[in-house]
């Protein structure tokens, strides 16, 4: 039996070597040529509960998780109660026979404690699913030798011996499993997860500063980063919390380091009122708000799309922003980089969207064009000659030229060193005094909301892809995007004409861009993982076009292509 993609579930407690287990495997399968979907299910605990890492693997490109498990590796007897109902046709479980007994035609009961005891079991599981799955011993066993290196050359040893008994064992079992086809990738890929992209975008962008307190899903975005701040000459901060770590961020920007900070929705939600500090003092940050289910704590380790409004409308007042919203991880990083662009050019705070789902997910990527960012320099910005530096001066595009504390005459030229740079949080005048003027008040609002011309000119817009005047139009923003076009691509194949609108800048929106698309279509339905139809609702406001129908999701699980088929059927 030949399949498109093998669905791979490991399920376990935490604290099992689930998560190490499932690395080495994800690693090994990219390093072997094959694309990967990564999904990743946890619960909010150090120990105990159950954890779940699913790698849908095949030799052809995929973008989205898949729902049916064809393999489970159950590390606890519960992975085996859960999971049992999910398995495909053809699926097979394989366990522990020192955990389970019971019989059933669709298990395996392999020896992993008997062959190498309890604290190299998971090596043991590692072979067996390598050898099931047909792939090269040597390949697997090169990336768990690379993997354990730093442990010391002994305990690399006996992971090697045991990974290579578990694989013996299988091969001598005969299994009928269906195995992958030749790998597709010749060429060299990296196996990276959204937040590590939005790192090393960030890197590339020249960000100098960064701070944040830790928050799932947005953490692993700082220990990246922390493993290269040395090396790439950046500070990285972990504040007290997160009121701290955005006036770190906007201070440090203040003072001529582009900055970032990285939270989820509970922690932005402190970190508001610096937002409106930003756009009154035309300081330039990056935000990333990485999603989870609220309100309040939620479902701290789930996903959602449920923070678009919120971060649309975050901070009080009135000030220009822009909002990204990457697809994938090749996505996450040219958008970090654009997002640092923008942030620089416009003086403004700048949002990057995004969540659990695509926090956690690894694919197969192929090294990155770094030429492709160009590292931002805030003495760039300037449109206007000036003798004399003033904070705010009033321009046509309403980008003031920045000069830094103790740094006059280094990006705008001054007329003495001495000259001091003037800011306020209270309205001001251009020179940077505060003012209750209320003609210069008028000037100041009109100044800030006129770089949202200059925001749209660089507008991210949206993908189309399918076919022209669709009977049925799929629109998409964010992580659902790979899920959406799956699932329209498995129905052009029965003959409808079926077309997806992915959106990667959520604002500002220009109707013009798109609507045409929308109308032009026999039927448009948004795919969003919210209970409110949020980006269908923001649509509808700027566009007055008014979509049909929505598909939601809102349980904490991300949106599969079988979710979406589902959906179109009710």
């Amino acid at each position: 039996m030949e399949l498109d993609s093998i669905n791979i579930l490991i399920g376990g407690e935490a604290g099992q070597g689930l998560v190490t287990l499932s690395q080495i495997l994800t690693r090994g399968l990219v390093r072997a040529g094959y694309y990967i979907v990564v999904t990743q299910s946890y619960q909010s605990r150090i120990r105990g509960g159950h954890n779940s890492y699913a790698i849908r693997v095949s030799d052809r490109e995929i973008m989205a998780p898949k729902e049916p498990v064809d393999l489970l590796i159950a590390l606890d007897q519960n992975s085996v109660v859960l999971h049992m109902s999910e398995l495909s046709q053809h699926g097979l479980v394989v366990v522990d026979e020192a955990i389970s007994s019971d019989q059933h035609p669709q298990i395996v009961y392999a020896p992993f404690s008997r062959i190498a005891g309890a604290m190299f079991s998971n090596s043991v599981a590692l072979g067996t699913i390598s050898a099931l799955l047909g792939l090269n011993e040597n390949t697997i066993g090169e990336t768990l030798r690379g993997f354990f290196d730093k442990h010391g050359a002994e305990s690399t040893k006996e992971n090697l011996v045991s990974f290579s008994a578990g694989y013996e064992w299988m091969i001598q079992q005969k299994s009928e499993f269906p195995k992958l086809g030749p790998p597709a990738l010749s060429e060299g890929r990296l196996a990276l997860n959204g937040n590590e992209a939005i790192a090393l975008g960030a890197i590339a962008a020249g960000m100098k500063f960064f701070s944040f307190y830790p928050m799932t899903p947005a953490t692993s975005i700082a220990t990246t980063l922390a493993d290269h701040a040395t090396e790439m000459e950046f500070v990285l901060e972990q504040a007290e919390d997160e009121i701290a770590a955005i006036n770190m961020a906007v201070g440090a920007s203040f003072s001529g380091a582009p900055s970032m900070v990285a939270t989820s929705g509970g922690g932005f939600a402190l970190m508001t009122e610096t937002v409106s500090l930003a756009g009154m003092t035309e300081t330039p940050v990056v935000i990333v708000v990485a999603q989870r289910p609220g309100p309040s704590t939620g479902l701290p380790t789930r996903t959602e799309q449920g923070d678009l409004e919120f971060v649309l409308h975050a901070g009080h007042g009135e000030f220009p922003r822009a909002i990204f919203t990457p697809g994938d991880v090749e996505e996450a990083f040219n958008i970090t980089g654009k997002a640092f662009h923008i942030a620089q050019k416009f003086n403004t705070p700048v949002f990057i969207l995004t969540d659990q789902f695509l926090a956690d997910s690894y694919r197969s990527v192929k090294p990155f064009d770094l030429d492709t960012i160009d590292p931002v320099d805030p003495c760039s910005v300037s449109d206007v000659a000036v003798n004399r530096h003033i904070t705010y001066v009033l321009t046509h595009t309403g980008v003031s030229p920045r000069t830094f504390p103790g740094m006059s005459g280094q990006c705008v030229k001054a007329s003495s060193s001495q000259d001091l740079v003037i800011a306020d949080s209270d309205e001001h005048t251009p020179d940077g005094h505060l003012t209750e003027d209320l003609s210069v008040r008028i000037s100041m609002v009109e100044k800030r909301l006129r770089k949202l011309d200059g925001i749209k000119s660089e507008l991210a817009r949206p993908e189309f892809l399918g076919d022209s005047e669709p009977d049925l139009l799929l629109v998409c923003w964010g992580s659902t995007k790979g899920s959406t076009i799956e699932a329209a691509n498995r129905l052009r194949k029965t003959g409808r004409r079926v077309a997806t609108l992915h959106f990667t800048q959520i604002w500002p929106i220009i109707g013009e861009e798109f609507v045409e698309k929308l109308k032009s279509a026999g039927k448009t339905i948004s795919v969003e993982s919210n209970a409110t139809g949020q980006f269908a609702r923001l649509i509808r406001r700027e566009t007055g076009f008014q979509i049909e129908k929505a598909i939601l999701r809102y349980d904490g699980l991300p949106i599969t292509p079988e979710y979406i088929l589902a959906g179109l059927q009710t």
